[in-house]
């Protein structure tokens, strides 16, 4: 199973920075967010997480 752990464990082995992935989720959010929703889905994070993420990711907090 893809966990939040894992795919951020990949990103950071791949060189990517905690700013790097915010950025990842900013872009996402704003080009695709039905995509980012359902990606967040599929790495089993929490429903409360993914609502924080999806609003910073837009910039509101």
């Amino acid at each position: 199973m893809v966990t939040k752990e894992k795919s951020t464990a990949v990103l950071r082995a791949a060189g990517l920075t905690e700013e790097d992935m915010r950025k990842l989720h900013a872009e996402f959010e704003k080009s695709a967010p039905n995509e980012h929703q359902e990606f967040l889905e599929f790495l089993h994070i929490p429903e409360e997480e993914i609502r924080s993420i999806r609003e910073w990711s837009r910039g509101k907090s």
